[in-house]
């Protein structure tokens, strides 16, 4: 008998029915959670980058790539810390309060096949970029490797996703429950821009942040995302140490 004999055929063609992995289920209950349960809502802003991206090259020329750390890794910092002035996105909405977190702790999304897992930089605003760009290569080993753990994907209490290696310019993703925040990141462009009534090269980066609206209301949502500009648009108070 033909081994293809039971597959469904459809006006679409055959019908290859794949059942998804432990990870992918997961991802999918967390999302189909987000969009059922969360009233979300997505600010956006534009990032000049030229001086990071200045500053990230320099660093790289003295410290080697292999040490280096790496735009996510200035994007984590610069959430970090604007985290520390607005508590709220640090926060949680449960049964009817919030819940602020004593430790500013960053997940980080890191594809994995055809899915992602959510590595979690702890304590991230008391680490330098630099530090925490050794954490994200050894969070990104150990998930390749098939041996990150349980512990090291725990305790999350904001998320950054970066698509911009491959080739997103801009994106929205969901809040992960129980979350109040998550932001998501596009690639650094090469652009034009008017300085001084010049056109000169520089580059630029797409943020957009979804927030759950019960804890993290419209004009705070504006505020944080645009101490989180300033930050990265002011890359030497990002690059120092602590």
């Amino acid at each position: 008998m033909d081994s293809t004999s039971n597959t469904p055929k459809t006006a679409k063609g055959e019908l290859q029915i794949e059942e998804p992995t432990r990870a992918e289920r997961a991802i999918g209950r967390r999302a189909a959670e987000s969009r059922a349960t969360v009233p979300e809502f997505e600010l956006a802003t534009v990032v000049d980058m030229s001086a990071t991206a200045q500053a990230l090259r320099e660093l790289r020329a003295s410290t080697g790539p292999e040490a280096a750390t790496s735009v996510t890794a200035v994007v984590v910092r610069a959430s970090a810390l604007a985290l520390r002035a607005y508590p709220r996105a640090n926060g949680a909405y449960r049964d009817g309060h919030y819940e602020l977190h004593g430790r500013v702790n960053i997940g980080v999304a890191v594809t994995s096949g055809e899915a992602f897992v959510v590595p979690t930089v702890a304590d991230a605003d008391a680490k330098s970029a630099l530090e925490i760009a050794a954490a994200l290569r050894a969070l990104a080993a150990s998930v390749r490797a098939g041996t990150i753990t349980s512990a090291e994907l725990a305790g999350a209490t904001f998320t950054v996703a970066n698509l911009g290696g491959l080739g997103v310019t801009s994106f929205s993703a969901p809040v992960l429950p129980p979350q109040a925040a998550i932001l998501a990141v596009g690639a650094v462009r090469e652009v034009a821009m008017v300085r001084g009534g010049d056109i000169v090269p520089g580059r630029e980066m797409n943020l957009t942040l979804t927030c759950d609206h019960r804890i993290v209301f419209g004009a705070y949502a504006a505020e944080f995302l645009a101490r989180i500009r300033e930050l990265l648009e002011r890359p030497r108070e990002l690059l120092v140490d602590g």
